[in-house]
């Protein structure tokens, strides 16, 4: 079911070399941002009539409003099973717990006596938020985009999620429920790339959504084209490709807990990347054999789960030992890292590049998806070697400020001038002259 990779017995290659040795899904952005440019110009030209279409093109339902009504969000609450209230509740809670403690205060530093540089922590004034509902209704996307912005302080936060037929054009009410629960009322039944451009242009109208500052959440790749295409218009989160779980273990892990979780990632999509990384032919030998009965008792297995496990972006890794595994798990970039090994906190502390990790064998990946207090909105296709998932800091801005006195101007006067001359910028150092009569103390 799980294509194998053998990498032991020579020494491994380093960088891009490795990188490339690794399973990987195909993902292409820049083919998918030509077709996603009509439907962003759409909206720009045409606003509300644009997403109404889209709607019915894609999502099969012709919309009346694409703002949600304020009754519907206070309905689907009340409609909410007890049990998953209850869940939501809990995930809210955890997650505030952790993002708000990121959240950065404004720190002094004294350079000279008269001159200081403070770093103050502004939110982004407004934001637009997506959560996906294609095979899945996620409502933890929503706790895991709206916590952190509003732990951030952001003053204006919209949400938007494709409209459902089977729910009268409305998105899935247990979205809306989670909306409701953490007081977000501006909500629109907008998907795709089309969402994605109302919050980039802002819409007129009834229905109009002023334009955001920024765009974050997950998506497919339509969003991920769509967030490209206004990258310097708006600032984004990441280009979110299929999710990915990389697996590092060696003898001491349990085959039926590692079967369980690659199979825990590849129901998310048909693209989405399932990866064990061991120098244990034994514990291989009974993952792949413990893979078929689990995929069997499951549910979405011939549309996600079997095209995931069976895909090229997944695989089994061997290599020859712990070592090793951690080179090639830093060379992966997993979204998802899980380490099942001997002292795996250890190990854990030496991994550089994955988005979350988790360690041992009772922190699993969906503790983390749902209830565990980190965020789910993480890295994916190898990103986590230079991005972040989602945080207070990404909705938080630094601002330095600058504040010298005379005596402080004067005391360093002579340095800028010198820096402006030698690079040939005259003005600059003009600019301190002109305020020390022409004449700069130390020159």
């Amino acid at each position: 079911m799980i294509s194998r990779i053998d990498l032991r017995g020579e020494a491994l290659p380093e960088g891009v070399a490795l990188r490339d040795l690794l399973p990987r899904a195909e993902f292409d952005v820049a083919a998918a941002l030509e077709k996603v440019r009509p439907l962003c110009e759409d909206v720009r030209h045409r606003g509300t009539a644009a997403l109404i279409e889209a709607a019915e093109k894609f999502d099969g339902v012709r919309l009346e409003h694409v703002r949600v009504p304020a009754d519907a969000l206070a309905d689907a609450l009340a409609r909410l099973d007890p049990a998953v209230r209850a869940a939501l509740e809990e995930s809210i809670r955890r997650a505030r717990l952790v993002h708000r403690a990121q959240r950065r205060t404004a720190h002094t530093t004294q350079v000279v006596p008269g001159g200081s540089v403070t770093e103050k922590w502004v939110p982004v004034e407004r934001v637009g938020l997506y959560a996906p509902g294609g095979r899945s209704v996620y409502p933890s996307s929503v706790i895991m985009n709206v916590v952190p912005a509003q732990e951030a302080g952001v003053p204006s936060i919209a949400l938007a999620s494709p409209a459902q037929k089977e729910f009268d054009g409305l998105p899935h009410p247990t979205i809306l429920a989670a909306c409701a629960l953490l007081g977000v009322d501006e909500v629109y039944a907008a998907g795709g790339a089309s969402a994605v451009a109302m919050f980039a242009y802002g819409t007129t109208g009834p229905d109009g959504c002023p334009p955001a500052n920024m765009v974050t959440g997950p998506g497919n790749i339509w969003v991920a084209a769509a967030k490209r295409y206004f990258t310097g218009r708006i600032g984004i989160d990441a280009e979110a490709g299929p999710t990915e779980i990389a697996i590092l273990a060696d003898a001491t892990a349990d085959p039926v807990h590692v079967a369980a979780d690659l199979i825990s990632q590849a129901e998310h999509d048909p693209l989405a990347a399932a990866v064990l990384v061991t120098d244990s032919t034994e514990l291989a030998d009974a993952v792949a054999k413990e893979l078929e009965p689990q995929v069997a008792a499951t549910k979405h297995i011939e549309d996600r789960v079997r095209p995931a496990l069976t895909g090229r972006q997944s695989a089994i890794v061997l290599v020859d030992s712990v070592e090793d595994g951690l080179r090639v798990v830093d060379a992966y970039g997993a979204e998802h890292l899980e380490i099942q090994t001997a002292d795996a906190a250890a190990v854990a502390e030496r991994v550089r590049n994955a988005g979350a990790i988790f360690v041992g064998p009772y922190a699993p990946v969906s503790l983390g998806d749902y209830c565990a207090g980190s965020n789910h909105v993480l890295p994916t296709g190898g990103c986590a070697c230079h991005s972040s998932g989602l945080s207070v800091q990404s909705f938080l801005r630094g601002i330095h400020i600058v504040d010298y006195s005379e005596d402080a101007l004067a005391e360093v006067a002579h340095h800028v001038v010198t820096l402006a001359e030698a690079e040939d910028l005259p003005a600059h150092g003009a600019a301190l002259k002109a305020r020390f009569g022409w004449k700069v103390p130390g020159k």
